[in-house]
């Protein structure tokens, strides 16, 4: 018998969705969970509220997302093994949720953001004069 398809991420419920779940397994992670615990403390429910208006910004148009998402990761201590777990997390979030256009599209948006949260924060490490703090 072949299983249902999945649904497209379509409105604001399908991105807390993805958020939340995400985050969850982020939690957990032996990998991340002691960073993003341990950076975010006690103010989850305010992360993954402005993690639900990035997404919701960048995958369904919401436009309720504003702020400089790479600021408060640039002294995070993370590296390439971080963001490829990260990353597996998210696209296996994404797979188990959602299928279609709009989950092909957060595929990509994660890759590209990961991609430039790492080499920004390289540059960063090794050129801090380079930004404005």
């Amino acid at each position: 018998m072949t299983p249902a398809p999945r649904a497209d991420i379509r409105h604001h419920d399908h991105i807390v969705l993805l958020v939340d779940t995400f985050y969850g397994k982020v939690r957990n992670d032996d990998l991340l969970g002691a960073i993003f615990n341990g950076i975010i403390g006690d103010r989850w429910p305010e992360h993954l509220e402005k993690m639900h208006r990035f997404w919701g910004t960048v995958l369904i148009n919401e436009g309720s997302y504003t702020g400089t998402p790479l600021r408060p990761h640039l002294d995070m201590p993370i590296g390439a093994a971080h963001f490829r777990r990260w990353l597996q997390l998210f696209h296996a979030t994404v797979d188990e949720l959602f299928e279609g256009p709009v989950a092909q599209l957060a595929h990509r948006n994660a890759d590209r953001m990961a991609d430039m949260f790492q080499e920004r924060i390289e540059r960063y490490r090794t050129r801090p004069q380079d930004f404005i703090q």
